[in-house]
C-alpha cells in the first residue's frame, strides 16, 4: 500500500518520502530502493528478496492467479513471533468488533498466508479481496480501490533483524492490521466509503484531507468502550510497540477538521489520537464525513480550524 506520485519517482504526498520506492532495471526487474536506517539496507539477500517479491506484483495483471509467494522458514518465524506477541495485545487492547472479525477471519499464525489466501477466507465476509503491490501504490488509486472493494498489499516480510518492527507497511500490517479489520462488514463499509470519497474528488488537497482523516481513524483510530479505550486502527494493532503505547497518549475527541489539518510524523507513535464516543458515534461520525466529502471538503473544515 502507500502513496507515490504517477510519475513513480518524484513524491507527491510527504508520507511516501519515508517508505521503500520501487523503479525497474533495464531488464525490467523491480528494484526495490531501502533507506540507509532501514534494518535491511546492508543485507543483500533480504534486498534481493524483496526485489523479487516486488517484481512478482510488478508482472501481476487483474485477472491473472495472485502470485504465490514460497515463503521461507525465516519468513514463517517472522509471522509466528507477530502473531503470538500480539494475540493476547489484541485481547486486551482492541476493540469487540476488531476481535470478532478477527475471530471470523481466521487467519494461519503459524505461516506467512498467500493474499489469494486472504481474499477466499474475506470475500465471503465483505466481498473484499486482495491485490498484490510491489510497494507504494499512487494515493489516488489505492484509496480509490477501496470503492471498488480492492485492497492493495505487499507481500514481503520485515527484516529478520527486527520481526516486531517495520518502517513501511509489510504483509504483517497489511493482513493482521487491515485484514482483520476488512473481515468486519461495519470496518469494510468505512473504507469502501473512504474509497468513494477518494474517486469522487478532483483536487489533491481535497484527496489529501480525507487520507489524513483516513490515517487518523482506520489507521490510528480509537473508541471508547465499556469505559475503556480501546483500538481499532490497523497501525495500531499491527504494531507490537505502540499498542502498548497508544492509552498514554494524548486523547482528543473526534474532530474532522484537525484530523485534516494537523501535523504528524509517521515514523513515531502518535502523540495525538482521536477518540470516539462509542463505536456507533464511530460509525455514524466516520461513515457520514467519507460519504459527503467531496473538492469543498477542505474549505468548508477551515472555520473549524481558526
Amino acid at each position: 500500500m502507500g502513496q507515490l506520485s504517477d510519475e513513480g519517482e518524484e513524491v507527491v504526498f510527504e508520507e511516501a518520502q519515508l517508505y521503500s520506492p520501487v523503479t525497474h532495471d533495464e531488464n525490467g526487474k523491480a528494484v526495490v530502493h531501502l533507506g540507509e536506517d532501514h534494518p535491511g539496507f546492508n543485507d543483500p539477500a533480504y534486498r534481493e528478496r524483496r526485489n523479487e517479491i516486488a517484481t512478482a506484483a510488478t508482472l501481476w495483471s487483474p485477472g491473472d492467479p495472485l502470485p504465490h509467494i514460497e515463503y521461507a522458514e525465516v519468513e514463517n518465524e517472522i509471522w509466528r513471533t507477530v502473531s503470538r506477541e500480539l494475540r493476547e495485545k489484541h485481547r486486551k487492547y482492541a476493540c469487540a468488533e476488531f476481535l470478532a472479525a478477527k475471530a471470523a477471519l481466521g487467519l494461519p499464525e503459524d505461516r506467512v498466508p498467500q493474499l489469494d489466501e486472504v481474499t477466499a477466507r474475506l470475500k465471503p465476509l465483505t466481498g473484499f479481496e486482495y491485490h498484490p503491490a510491489a510497494g507504494l501504490v499512487p494515493l489516488r488509486e489505492f484509496y480509490g480501490s477501496l470503492a471498488e472493494r480492492v485492497f492493495h498489499s505487499t507481500q514481503y516480510t520485515r527484516h529478520p533483524s527486527e520481526p516486531l518492527y517495520t518502517p513501511e507497511p509489510d504483509i504483517v500490517h497489511e493482513v493482521i492490521g487491515h485484514g482483520n479489520m476488512l473481515a468486519s462488514p461495519r470496518f469494510a463499509e468505512l473504507k469502501r466509503l473512504a474509497g468513494q470519497a477518494a474517486r469522487r474528488v478532483q483536487t489533491d488537497e481535497a484527496l489529501q484531507f480525507i487520507a489524513d482523516v483516513f490515517w487518523f481513524t482506520l489507521e490510528f483510530g480509537v473508541v471508547w468502550e465499556d469505559g475503556e479505550l480501546r483500538a481499532y486502527g490497523a497501525g495500531i494493532l499491527s504494531s507490537y510497540g505502540e499498542i502498548e503505547e497508544f492509552r498514554g497518549m494524548e486523547i482528543r475527541p473526534l474532530d474532522f477538521a484537525e484530523m485534516g489539518t494537523i501535523e504528524y510524523d509517521i515514523t513515531k507513535y502518535q502523540p495525538v489520537l482521536y477518540a470516539a464516543d462509542s463505536m456507533e458515534h464511530l460509525f455514524a461520525a466516520v461513515g457520514g464525513f467519507f460519504a459527503t466529502a467531496d473538492d469543498s471538503t477542505p474549505a468548508r473544515y477551515a472555520p473549524a480550524r481558526g
